[in-house]
This record gives C-alpha cells, sequence and structure tokens, in this order.
C-alpha cells in the first residue's frame, strides 16, 4: 500500500488550473488552492498540509499557524512577509521562506513609470485634456521641471530600491537614500549618497520612493507629520507595503501643494472600501488628488513571466522542503 502523498495548499490569489505548480511538485506532492480573502475560509482546510503557499490576499495568524498539525514550511509567494506570524510560526518549529527576486525589474519599473507620469504631467495632462481640452496648451500644469540633477530619495535600497536607484541614475537625477540596516560601503557599490535620518532625506527629496518592508519601525512612517518634512511641491511614491503609509494624510498634502503629486499602489486595506478618504479624493472632480493622484491595485508587481516566476519559486521552496533538500530565503529563526 502507497502512503498518501504530502499536501500543499495554496490559500490565496491563485484559481486556475495550477499547472505551475503541479508541474513543480509532481510525483512529491499534490497542490489545492482556496483562493480565500479572508483566514476564516480556511478553518479545517489547511490543518493538515504539509506546506502552504501564502500570497497576499490574506493574513496567516497565530490562530490559523496554532492549527497547523504537520506543517513543513510556509511560503509567502512575495518579497513582504508581514501577513504571517512568522514568529509563532519559528517557535512552533515551522520555517516561513519568502520569493525575494521575483518581480524586482517589474516594481523598479513601476516606481519609474509612476514618478515619470507624475513629474511630466503625463498624468495631469491626460486627465485634464479629456475632461476640458480649452486650452489645448501645455501650461495648464505648470510649472513642470528637469530630472537631471533633482533629488530622487528612496528609503529601503534592497533588491528592488537598488533597480530602482539605477534606473533613476541613468535619468540623471541626483539619487540619496535612508537604510539604516544596510552595510557601510553599500552605498559606493552602486553609486548612491547615504543620508544618515528619514527627516533629513525628506527634506532633500524632489522623488521620495518607498522600498521598505513593513514592521514596528516603518508602520505609518509617512504620514501628516513627516509630510512636512518634504519640500513644496515633491511626490511621493509607494509600491512597498500599504501601511507605510498613512494615506488619510495624502489628500490633505495635496490640497496644501506639500504633494504636488502622488502614486499608490498599495494600500492597507485591499480591496479598500468605498469610503476610504484616499479613494474618495481620486474620485473627486473638484479634489486636487484627481488629477494628481495614482492608484494601481497592487499590480507593480505584475507581468506574465514575473507572476509565473513567482509562483514557480514558491513550488520549488515546497518541493525542497519535502524532499529534504536544503531550504532558501526563510526569514524567521526556530
Amino acid at each position: 500500500m502507497t502512503s498518501e502523498k504530502p499536501r500543499v495548499v495554496i490559500t490565496d490569489f491563485i484559481n486556475d488550473s495550477l499547472e505551475i505548480e503541479r508541474q513543480v511538485l509532481d510525483g512529491v506532492a499534490t497542490v489545492e488552492a482556496y483562493d480565500a480573502y479572508d483566514e476564516r475560509e480556511l478553518h479545517g482546510k489547511i490543518d493538515s498540509a504539509d506546506a502552504v503557499m501564502l500570497y497576499h490576499n490574506l493574513a496567516l495568524s497565530a490562530e490559523t499557524i496554532q492549527r497547523l498539525q504537520r506543517c513543513k514550511l510556509i511560503v509567502r509567494c512575495g518579497v513582504g512577509f508581514d501577513n504571517v506570524d512568522h514568529v509563532l510560526a519559528g517557535q512552533r518549529g515551522i520555517p516561513v521562506a519568502n520569493v525575494p527576486d521575483y518581480g524586482t525589474e517589474e516594481v523598479a519599473d513601476s516606481a519609474i513609470g509612476m514618478a515619470l507620469a507624475l513629474t511630466r504631467g503625463i498624468n495631469f495632462y491626460n486627465l485634464r485634456m479629456r475632461a476640458q481640452p480649452d486650452p489645448w496648451m501645455y501650461h495648464v500644469s505648470s510649472p513642470l521641471y528637469r530630472q537631471r540633477g533633482r533629488v530622487f530619495g528612496i528609503v529601503g535600497l534592497g533588491r528592488i530600491g537598488t533597480a530602482t536607484a539605477r534606473r533613476a541614475m541613468a535619468m540623471g537625477m541626483d539619487v540619496r537614500f535612508y537604510d539604516p540596516f544596510k552595510p557601510d560601503g553599500y552605498d559606493k557599490a552602486v553609486g548612491v549618497t547615504r543620508v544618515e535620518s528619514l527627516q533629513q532625506l525628506m527634506s532633500e527629496s524632489f522623488v521620495l520612493s518607498l522600498h521598505c518592508p513593513l514592521n514596528e519601525h516603518s508602520h505609518h512612517m509617512i504620514n501628516s507629520e513627516t509630510l512636512n518634512w518634504l519640500p513644496m511641491g515633491s511626490y511621493l511614491v509607494n509600491t512597498s507595503r500599504g501601511d507605510v503609509v498613512d494615506t488619510d494624510a495624502i489628500p490633505a498634502a495635496l490640497e496644501e501643494g506639500r504633494l504636488a503629486g502622488a502614486a499608490i499602489d498599495v494600500i492597507a486595506e485591499e480591496p479598500p472600501s468605498a469610503q476610504n478618504q484616499l479613494l474618495v479624493a481620486w474620485r473627486d472632480p473638484d479634489h486636487p488628488a484627481y488629477e494628481r493622484l495614482i492608484i494601481n491595485p497592487h499590480s507593480a508587481f505584475y507581468c506574465e513571466e514575473g507572476l509565473a516566476d513567482m509562483r514557480r519559486k514558491g513550488a520549488e521552496a515546497c518541493r525542497r522542503v519535502l524532499s529534504g533538500e536544503r531550504l532558501r530565503n526563510v526569514i524567521n529563526e526556530m
């Protein structure tokens, strides 16, 4: 009699034929997906899983992790891992791994694209000319300024932050960063300037681009108080994690001109409620956010190749643990 194959469970986000995962795990494990939006939907479904693949539509709290009976690995199929209680998982002997390299180019491209759409007036012109094409003239978005030589500030110089820095450097911008966890000398290797505080970076930035993880240090790092550190007429881009920014502070900063524009790819609650203050302002034709705010649905990572990479790499992590191979990209201690 053959023993039952291990179970790999995909909690959320993926709801297709699972061809990628099944190909990687062929002969090693069965694969099933639940496309859940709340961890309560997983009750009784993942308790006996041998490995769990988690995306970003829900969180795995202590309550769920406590019920895992034989789990050997939780894979956060993405870079950030704030939506899984990795500390408790480690205490229970369950490693948590992420997929840190699947969408580096795409997120960096998106950050630069969003910045250019704001600073070159591309988004503004498109909306203004469609709504009221008279006058059909460049000056409706004045003033706009040359990019070369202006400061592109980056918070978090990890893989994506570094890729974004290189792109901004290619545009001739003066790239500076704040990252207290980056070792000395990395700035010299990349060719960018380190600053010693968030306040200093923000006070110097024409564009501020966020690429840091979400933790106790970065939660609401950008808020109504810290936004005042930016020069008048600056730009904010967030492609990191939603709760790094208190988005309720953005509409007022746009109204007073502290922000000339903002681009937000990630929001704390996804999908956001219709009452979200950021969305209310964004949808109001009489609010500056209507023309000066870009909101995307957590899509900066997306391209067909990147999505396939993320899925394959997550499944490969499960295959490694179930085959007794050495794990990679483990982010917790046991």
